[in-house]
This record gives C-alpha cells, structure tokens and sequence, in this order.
C-alpha cells in the first residue's frame, strides 16, 4: 500500500481563507497540510464503525472470499458454505427480534452486511436474499405468530428462501404483477396461481437450487374483490430438494455476473397453503372470507408493505460506495507507482498520477465517493431511526424512502463508472481477473437494477418533489400566490435578461482570482445546486399543471413528455443531498490539516457537479461566462493540490491487502519500478549503456 511520492510535512493553521494569491504554500500555510489518516478513516467508517471493522476482519479470511475462475456450480456451493458461517456467527441477525437471538439493531446489521461486497459480491447478495429480504419480509409483513413459527429456521438457514416478487412481465412495477392468491372459504385456504407465462416468478436468488420456501407477492383476491398486492409464507420443496406437487421452475443460468448465486423462477398451478399463511401485519382475511386492514386506502396499503423492505436499497447503497473505494484504492495505489514516459527527466519515468489527465479521471471519482460516503451513514441513521421506532411516522417513512430512491441509483451508477475508469487507469494489469476490478465491475452490473430501475426510482423521487412543491401552495390564497408567480417572474426576468451574470462580471472586475474566490464559498456552491433542483421542479410542475384536468390518456402523454426532465431534477436533487452531507461532515472534521484537504475535496465534488451542467447554467443565465470558465480552471487547481493527499485519501478508506487481494495494489509494482531504475542506474555508472541512435549521429 506504501506510494513513491514523499507525504507532506504537518500543517500549520491557515489564519485565512483560500485565497489563491501569490506563489506562497498553500493559502498562506507556511507547510502542506497534511492528513490524520486514522482520524479520518474513523470518521469515514461512520455511526457504527466497531461493526464495519468487525464485518471487515470477516470478509478479510480466506474462506469468507470469493477464488475467480470458479465454475458456476463450484461458486454456488461455495457461497452457500459461506453463509453456515455468517448464521453461525451471528454476524447477519442484528436485525431480528432479541427474544429469537437478534439485536433488534437495523442500523448496525446493514452497516455489517454491506461490508461483505468485498468479500465477495455474491455472498452479500445472497445473504441479503435470505436475511434482507426473505427473512425481512416475514419479520416486516407477519406478525408475532410467524416470527415464532418461521424465523428461527430462517436465522440459523434451516430454512433457505426466496423472495418471490419480482415477474418475468413485472419488475419495477409491482402493482401489476399478475400471480393471484384466491382465498377459498370451503377449505380456508388461498389458491395460488400463475395464470400466464409473464406471470412467473423470475431472478429470484436462492430459487434455483437452495430454496426450500418463499415469501410471494400475489395478488389476494377474497370474496371477488382484488385488494392488491399481499405476502404469503409458500413452501415450495421437499426434504430431497424437489418441487411440491403444483410448483415449477427453472435455472437462470448463467448471468454476467453474481454467479455465486442460485437465480431461478418460479411458477405455480392452483398451489393451495393454509389461510394462516398469509403474512398480515398490514391485511387479513377471517375464515368466511372477509378482509380487514387497518390501512384503508389500497395505495397507501401498497406503498406501506413495500416501504418496510426499504432496507436492500440501503445496503445496495452502502455496498455499491465501499466497491467504489476499493476500486479506488487499487487504481491510485498502482498510479502511484507505475511510472511511464520520461516527461520530465531525460532518466526517470514519471508516475502516471503525476499526469494531470490521470488525475482528472481519478480524484473526481474519489470525491464524489467521499460525498456518498459520508450521504450514506446518514441515510443508515435515518433507516434505523424508522425502524427502531425512534422516527416512525408516516411522514418518517416517506422520507426515507424517498432517500432511498434517491440516493441509491447515484451510488450504483457511479460504482459502474468508478470501477470501468479505474480499470482503464490501471491498463492491461486491471483486466487481469486477479486484480479484481473486472470481477467486481460484472458482479456490479445488475445493482444498477436490483431494488428499482435507477431511471424508475429517480421517477419516483421526482414525483415526491412534485407532490411537496404542489402542497406549499394548495392552502396558499390569491395574494400569496400573486407573490410568488412575481418572484418567479422576476427571478427569470433577472436570470434570463442577463443581470444576474453582468452582475458577476462587475463584481470579478475580469479576475479569475475574484471568480473563483466567489466559487470556493460554501453559501454560494449550495445555492447554484439547490437553485438548479428548484427551478427544475418549478419549470416541469408549471408545464404538467394542466394534467389535473386532462383525460387520463392526455394526461398520461404530458407527463410522459417531460419525464425526462423529471430524472435530471430528481438527480439533481440527489446529488444535493450528497453535496450538504458531506458539508455537514466537514463541520464535524477537527483536524486542522485533514479539515482543509477535505474542504478542497468537497470543493471538488461541488464545483464537478457545476461543471458537469454547465450549459444548463449559463443557458438558465445563473453563471456568467468568466465565472463558467473559472469553474474549471479552479477545478484543475483543485486537483493538483489534492494530488499529494491521494494516497492518504484512499488509505483513510481502511482496506487492507487482505481486503483489496489485488497484486497491483500490493506494492509489486513498486518493486519492479525500483528494479528497474536501480538496473539503468548501474548501467550508466558502468559506462557500458549504449548511445542513443540520435546522440550517435550528432
């Protein structure tokens, strides 16, 4: 893990701001800062950090750790091996009641869980299908009956499970999933059916070959009225591993990644279970047939249900940011030290993380992972303050659902563009499946997926900001109205004339130093991005205001044709929310060197955010064209000075070799550039090194 670059010397307290002037140490620091790594590598395993460094020594031994090349039969046992030893050590029931073993400690058990992908991808997917979701579901949907009945066998995997949701026909869009679950008076059971080939189960880990049971979504439908989607306890194998009379499915096969993992599907011919099997916290049915709720609106019922299995988009979060730090430890490590090109000495060859667009492809990516980082263990805490009852209204869960949705599509798309760059970074050693990022990258894939479409939860974020722009006007009375239709008018007015960047331009008088000054403070980096999500919503919400009173397929068009304006506004809004989490952990960063470094990194993350839409700010006129431009010269210097911290940056991170098992990052490289430069040193001092052909003819 060691680099070849020398680390700054310890700081001195800044007595002012940045202030780019001159060719003094940074900011009127008379040395570099420098990073308590420690200190900051505490602060970044977050709320429950004991639990992730126990989770870590977990994933660190041999036998816990995914070997490449295995088959996909040999990688299935493997995994499900592996997950003995995760119920025999308790390390995944955190979250289940005391009384049966557990924690009652929602937070803590995802903080563990996550920690897993770098184990092995597969192994936490699986866990989480059998713990997460299948046991979730029983935990979050049944009752006390069930919880003494079937959760024992599912904590120590007597019991290995499903979790039968999703349809071949049905993904996303749980509501119209076709499987039916008919209650039958006669016998007081429910008949479960799939009525058509789209109706079938499908992708469900665990279905293929270790299952024995399943947690299924089906529609109840009782007396000939459909209340919706519910959940049903359904034994779907015997004691020798076959299927129960009137249950079939096949092997997924195959996928492109995730191979350590069982996927099958699943389909059902008039099954019959006992009416006790439903899973009723949220709906019943008494024996003639009557359903009860104590939620009385079906959506809301719907969304309720689906809400307390929140927990696999937390964990895909959270497993998705650990991937890409660890894909970022390998990459900067190895940048550090493989050299190449002899740009600037007629001898050495450079080390690739001294060239600028090295750094450019790197240390952004290494921001926006701190951001989701730090987003992350906020996210944790307001999980597990719902679900420990701490925060448990209704308002309390939309929100976290909400977060949900937003955070956990940033997460997965930008672990996919992480691990695809750092491979490139890395060069023909980070094809190589030893080195991990390859491995990890196709493991990752379907993340983008798992949980919600990222594109379709995004949606749902955008509603949600439709719905609470709509509510801050719907008592409001004409003169309050009147006001803001002025203020809007006048804001556009402002913006859109051109005032608000001549405004700039007088204010910079022509200085870069004066563009950049305004762009590095804090006030000034939240109100581009939050002026960015609020007119967004503004503009989409004015254009679907005539939706309330179109017919439905009208309607339905309008909103299709702005739907993906509704996307960029959600991921704006979620980026947002990464950009004031990260503000708020520097607020908590007491260390004068770390403090200043993480404030460039921040720095970094927010101004990227501004340059990656740039059209939309000079177009909006919310930047003048100097301040545009300096966004970009600041970022480059942005860059050059996080540059020497790199390696602490990532090293804060806390992954060992045993964690990262990627010989590139294990100072190999280092070694064979030594070799190397020691064998061309000698060869010169011998006076036996031939002439170069162009020094020969001279």
């Amino acid at each position: 893990m060691a680099d070849t670059i020398q680390r700054p010397t310890p700081t001195t307290v800044p007595s002012k701001p940045d202030t780019d002037t001159g060719p003094v140490a940074l900011d009127g620091v008379t040395t570099p800062p420098r990073i308590n790594v420690a200190t900051l590598g505490r602060q970044l395993l977050g709320t429950w950090a004991d639990v992730r460094i126990a989770a870590r020594e977990l994933s660190a031994r041999p036998d816990m750790q995914g070997i490449p090349g295995l088959s996909m039969a040999e990688h299935r046992t493997r995994v499900f091996g592996q997950l003995k030893v995760l119920a025999d050590n308790g390390h995944v029931l955190r979250a289940f009641p005391t009384y049966l073993g557990g924690a009652d400690d929602h937070g803590g058990n995802i903080a563990g869980f996550e920690e897993l992908v770098i184990a092995d991808p597969s192994l936490q997917i699986k866990g989480g299908v059998q713990w997460g979701l299948f046991g979730a579901a029983v935990l979050h949907l049944g009752t006390t009956v069930h919880h003494d009945k079937y959760l024992p066998d599912i904590m120590n995997l007597t019991v290995p499970g499903a979790f039968a949701m999703t349809e071949i026909g049905h993904g996303s869009d749980v509501a119209s999933i076709g499987t039916t679950a008919t209650f039958d008076p006669e016998t007081d059971e429910f008949v479960i059916h799939t009525p058509f080939r789209a109706a079938w189960k499908d992708y469900l880990g665990n279905a293929a070959k270790d299952g024995i049971a399943a947690v299924l979504f089906a529609k109840l439908i009782t007396q000939g009225v459909n209340h919706g989607v519910h959940a049903f306890y359904l034994p779907i194998r015997d004691e020798t591993g076959a299927f129960l009379p009137g249950i079939g499915g096949e092997d997924d096969g195959l996928k492109g990644g995730l191979n350590g993992i069982d996927n099958g599907r699943l389909h059902f011919d008039h099954v019959r279970i006992p009416r006790e099997n439903l899973l009723n916290r949220y709906g019943d049915v008494t024996a003639d047939g009557t359903y009860t709720s104590s939620i009385s609106s079906p959506g809301r019922r719907f969304f309720t249900m689906l809400g307390t299995l929140v927990q696999g988009r937390v964990s895909l979060d959270g497993a998705a940011t650990a991937a890409s730090a660890l894909a970022l430890t390998i990459a900067v490590t190895y940048g550090n030290q493989r050299r190449q090109f002899t740009a600037g000495s007629p001898v050495d060859e450079e080390v690739i993380l001294d060239y600028q667009r090295h750094q450019r492809r790197l240390l952004p990516r290494l921001a926006t992972t701190y951001a989701q980082t730090f987003a992350h263990d906020e996210f944790l805490v307001k999980f597990d303050d719902v679900f420990s009852g701490k925060a448990d209204t209704d308002a309390d869960r939309q929100d976290l659902e909400t977060l949900a949705a937003a955070l956990k599509p940033l997460s997965t798309w930008h672990a996919l563009d992480t691990l695809q760059e750092a491979r490139e970074a890395c060069g023909g050693a980070g094809f190589m499946a030893a080195n991990r990022l390859v491995g990890l990258r196709a493991d990752l894939d379907v993340y983008a997926t798992f949980e919600g479409d990222n594109n379709v939860l995004l949606q749902l974020v955008a509603k949600r900001l439709l719905t609470d722009y709509s509510r801050k006007f719907a008592k409001a009375d004409a003169g309050a109205l009147a006001r803001y239709v002025v203020q809007q008018a006048a804001g556009r007015a402002y913006s859109g004339s051109g005032l608000r960047s001549l405004g700039q331009l007088m204010t910079d008088r022509g200085s870069t130093a004066r563009s950049v000054g305004a762009l590095r403070d804090t006030e000034v980096q939240r109100e581009l991005l939050t002026d960015r999500v609020e007119t967004m919503i503004a503009d989409v919400a004015g254009k679907l205001r005539a939706a309330t009173k179109l017919p439905k397929k009208e309607a339905a068009d309008l909103f299709n044709a702005h739907q993906n304006e509704l996307i960029e506004a959600a991921r704006a809004h979620a980026e947002l929310l990464q950009w004031e989490s990260f503000t708020r952990a520097l607020e908590k960063t007491d260390d004068a060197g770390t403090k200043q470094v993480l404030t460039w990194l921040r720095n970094l993350f927010g101004l990227g955010l501004v340059e990656k839409n740039l059209a939309w700010y000079l177009i909006n006129g919310r930047l003048s064209a100097k301040r545009a431009q300096a966004v970009t010269a600041y970022i480059d210097r942005l860059i050059a000075r996080i540059r020497p911290h790199a390696q602490d940056l990532v090293d804060a991170f806390g992954y060992t070799q045993d964690h990262l098992r990627a010989p590139i990052a294990s100072g190999i490289e280092r070694e064979r550039q030594n070799e190397a430069r020691e064998y061309y040193a000698d060869l010169r001092a011998s006076g036996h090194a031939p002439r170069e052909e162009k020094a020969s003819k001279k």
